[in-house]
């Protein structure tokens, strides 16, 4: 609600509907704020190309917040969703972080309220709780470890056996988890819109249609999806994992921004995004990174708002579960 408030304060200003002469060399004067303000720009693979292609370091969230970690700018630029931004300043309390639209909120963060999870905690008193990078900085509050979907089996293997654990707030990943180490981890009902809309009736088409392609799958994806699936990893690992096989032909299964880092690491290889249930819409797109473009990214450098800001109890209780995974992620 705060940041939906600061938008509307923003609008009525004219910083978001701010005009930009035609002429100007958007890249350029991005570069020249940016070596200016002594700024880094971190980028998340899932937004446009243009955007990736112009920052300073591009990464899934594991990579990103290790990056906001070991940053020595006095700036960050956060282009991605509003989740990630938090954990830079939780990562850098005295640092200013900005990105380019507030409203790049989160689909899975989004389900996962802070207080409806701490009413859902307070059932299971004797459980630890290990929180999916992709939730709000109040909900970090309340966790004893972060995780990234890079890291969640290490996380996880991290607990004893016995250890009784709730994982949020991604079903998805946590059913994927729960199978990779044979854990029976109690999980908070959220998902992520584009990975749950993949289509297992169209994919299994496509496979026909392409039997010398592999299909790979991010386990945020459901289950039926990834019993599919050639390999299951992380933004990261599925383009490692590109870049290591021979195969020349891939069908995935993830927000179609990793196609843009896919061509650029492999040009000869050819990759087809997963198909969604409805043909009509752009599925594999996240609307919340779409939100992101140049044009924002200009601006909100321009006058370094909108800032991110949490109150300091936040920023203290969150710190220690981020900083946990990233110990334990080294």
């Amino acid at each position: 609600m705060e940041n939906l408030q600061a938008q509307e304060q923003l609008e009525k200003i004219g910083f978001i509907d701010e005009k930009i002469d035609p002429t100007l060399k958007l890249v350029d004067e991005i570069n020249r704020l940016k070596k200016e303000k002594n700024a880094v720009i971190l980028s998340h693979y899932y937004v446009e190309g243009e955007l990736q292609d112009i920052a300073d370091f591009v990464g899934d969230s594991l990579q990103l917040a290790q990056a906001a970690a070991t940053t020595e700018a006095e700036m960050i630029v956060f282009v991605g969703v509003h989740f990630m931004a938090e954990t830079a300043k939780i990562i850098n309390p005295s640092k200013k972080v900005i990105l380019p639209d507030l409203k790049a909120g989160c689909s899975l963060a989004e389900s996962a309220p802070a207080e409806k999870f701490a009413a859902f905690k307070q059932k299971y008193p004797d459980h630890q709780v290990i929180s999916y990078i992709n939730c709000t900085a109040d909900l970090k509050t309340m966790t004893d470890v972060v995780c990234t979907s890079s890291n969640a089996v290490k996380i996880v293997e991290s607990f004893p056996k016995d250890a009784k654990l709730i994982f949020a707030p991604d079903k998805n990943l946590g059913n994927y988890i729960n199978s990779q180490t044979g854990r029976e981890m109690v999980l908070w009902d959220g998902a992520c819109m584009v990975h749950e809309q993949y289509s297992v009736e169209k994919i299994i088409e496509l496979m026909d249609a392409h039997p010398d392609a592999e299909f790979i799958a991010h386990p945020e994806c459901e289950k039926p999806v990834l019993l599919l699936a050639k390999h299951i990893g992380s933004t990261s690992s599925l383009l490692n994992y590109v870049q290591q096989s021979p195969a020349t032909k891939f069908i995935v299964a993830t927000e179609s921004g990793i196609l843009h880092q896919m061509k650029k690491a492999c040009p000869d290889k050819i990759f087809i995004p997963a198909p969604s249930n409805d043909s009509t819409c752009a599925c594999n797109d996240c609307s919340y990174m779409k939100l992101n473009s140049l044009q924002k990214l200009y601006i909100c450098m321009k006058h370094e708002l909108p800032e991110v800001s949490l109150p300091k109890d936040v920023i203290d209780k969150a710190r220690v579960p981020i900083e946990r995974m990233l110990e334990i992620s080294k």
